[in-house]
């Protein structure tokens, strides 16, 4: 894909310094709005048991649900890991109380992605690995701010991180300290994983996130997307290993609609936003190209692997749906 002709991610003069610097890890925690929490829940729930089913052919039926990923799906891992005085706002209503009633670690004011999952297949809601306790029904890894890529890969390039080091690769290392505590047998282990569904992501994001906020180009953020899949593609590989046999992947969302970044990259340039929407039509071509690159790193997992089933949420097209025609989906109170 060239990356010569969308405008460069930097912005304007009046961005505020604080993004660049302290508020990476709280500004990927918190990026997934209501709105986004609501609509891409309700339509999953609707079409994932479905796609499982179908692809399957025959019924829905998980002993366990194991997750893997960002804030997105975080359970409560993130303030887990962190010490009881740590400010996060996640601490604090609004979180958690059109649901809960209260904070539950969970990024949303009420259930996520994760929670209308374990719904839709008649599970309890999945807990978060370092809270410990009975994960006979699976566990969720997910750690808000996570990335794919570990702390050494930005170093590298000159970004020091500031945000969760519970990247993609520790989350794994988690799970497979995990699973001899459930079964003994590496039969056993194998049998308990074939048996469970697996949500690898969504993550990735954030990787994006840390980099768009610190002024990075787009051809730089174009350089990472290789790593960040190959990422996702190894820890979907070593679970396949373990056993998996269904396992979902969801992709990045239209990041030029989030308020964040319009208010940031703001432009009196021509085209610069998309018509029918307003969203920042760069942001929202490159998050377009990484999941195009990972749905082709999908195709030769399958091609692979005949005999696992991979399915690729398409995250950004049920948030398109919304930023489209948002009063088709208004909820009624």
């Amino acid at each position: 894909m060239s990356t010569a002709t969308p405008p460069s991610p930097s912005p304007s003069s009046g961005t505020r310094p604080l993004l660049r610097i302290g508020t990476a890890r709280r500004f990927a925690m918190a990026f997934p709005s209501r709105a986004a929490l609501l609509f891409a829940g309700v339509l999953v729930v609707l079409a994932a048991p479905a796609a499982v089913a179908g692809a399957g052919g025959g019924s829905v039926c998980f002993d366990r649900v194991f997750s893997f990923g960002d804030s997105l799906t975080d359970t409560g891992n993130f303030l887990l890991s962190v010490p009881d005085d740590f400010p996060d706002p996640a601490r604090n209503l609004p979180y958690g109380q059109t649901f809960f009633g209260r904070p539950s670690g969970r990024y949303s004011d009420g259930r996520n992605l994760l929670d209308f999952f374990a719904e839709a297949f008649g599970l309890p809601y999945v807990p978060p690995y370092l809270g410990g306790g009975d994960f006979q029904n699976g566990a969720n890894f997910a750690v808000g701010g996570a990335t794919a890529l570990n702390g050494s890969f930005f170093r590298e390039r000159g970004v020091e991180p500031t945000w969760t080091p519970h990247s993609l690769d520790e989350q794994m290392l988690w799970f497979k300290k995990l699973l001899p505590s459930i079964a003994s047998s590496e039969t056993e282990q194998k049998e308990i994983v074939s048996n469970s569904l697996f949500f690898v992501g969504e993550v990735g994001g954030n990787d994006y996130n840390h980099l768009i906020v610190r002024e990075k180009s787009l051809d730089e953020l174009h350089e990472v997307v290789p790593n960040v899949v190959g990422a996702i593609s190894s820890a979907i590989t070593d679970l396949i290993n373990f056993g998996a046999k269904k396992l979902v992947v969801p992709g990045n969302f239209p990041i030029g609609c989030v308020p964040l970044y319009l208010a940031i990259f703001q432009s009196q340039k021509e085209d610069y936003y998309e018509e029918q929407t307003g969203c920042i039509k760069w942001l929202n071509e490159f998050a377009e190209y990484h999941n195009r690159m990972l749905q082709e790193e999908l195709e030769k997992l399958r091609n692979l692997h005949p005999d696992v089933t991979i399915i690729y949420a398409d995250y950004y097209g049920a948030a398109l749906n919304i930023f489209r025609a948002p009063l088709q989906f208004v909820v009624e109170n």
